[in-house]
């Protein structure tokens, strides 16, 4: 299996940025990683190891992203005005850096926005605020409203709110959707969102599914039994849902 690290000095995020490539061919898959963890965590988990039939046969190419989250929404030192400013600068990183650097690598035009927990968050959101460059998106363990305090996890902007937030948080701004080109780009998306019904995340989710039937989105919405808010699940879950 075809394995390449990647670092270079981001001019959007002001600091050196690694990554980690999987496979040689394929749909390329922009792989976020969980809450705070590192662009190696998914291959020390077992979990790259679980999709390598994929890889080597060529149907995959994966690009596993590395986290700023604790310069931004878990940056709670900093204004929330702040935290959320620098999840826009990892945004344009990866929109201005990693997708043209993908694209480089691979033509394949399928692009799929992957993530598990934290990551599922920041592939959905990139994915329905920029739904012309992906085709499809796989969310696992998720949570859409960051404003919640859900279980241990708390409201990561402790109390704050504008309108750069409401557009960040795809619990608030998909029900508001206009009829237009974006939308109906959201709709022709390949959807698959799936957490464990004894998750924190999960009532968040059960919303979020049916906020996106409200706005006439397809998707697929699959309930786990127990928290399946680990490592062991999500290693099931790719294989099955990429």
């Amino acid at each position: 299996m075809n394995r390449e690290y990647h670092r270079w000095y981001s001019p959007n995020l002001q600091r050196e940025m690694e990554l980690l490539v999987y496979g040689h061919s394929g749909a390329r898959v922009i792989l976020f990683p969980t809450r705070t963890a590192r662009f190696y965590d998914y291959e020390n988990w077992n979990i790259i190891e679980s999709l390598k039939p994929h890889l080597e046969n060529g149907w995959l190419h994966i690009f596993a992203l590395d986290s700023i989250d604790q310069e931004s929404f878990y940056c709670f030192w900093a204004h929330p005005q702040g935290r959320i400013q620098r999840h826009i600068q990892y945004e344009n990183y990866i929109l201005n850096e990693v997708i043209p650097m993908t694209a480089a690598k691979n033509p394949n035009p399928f692009l799929m926005s992957v993530g598990c927990s934290m990551g599922a968050y920041h592939a959905t959101n990139i994915a329905l605020r920029h739904p012309q460059l992906f085709s499809k998106i796989v969310a696992l363990s998720g949570r859409y409203d960051l404003t919640l305090k859900l279980g241990m996890f708390d409201d990561l902007f402790s109390g704050y709110y504008s309108n750069t937030i409401y557009y960040n948080l795809p619990s608030h701004y998909v029900p508001n959707l206009p009829e237009g080109e974006q939308l109906d780009r959201i709709r022709n998306l390949k959807v698959t969102i799936a957490c464990g019904k004894e998750d924190s995340f999960y009532t968040n989710n059960r919303q979020f599914s049916e906020t996106l039937w409200g706005k006439g989105i397809p998707h697929d919405f699959q309930e786990w039994d127990g928290m399946a808010h680990k490592a062991k699940y999500w290693r099931q879950m790719l294989p099955a849902y990429l």
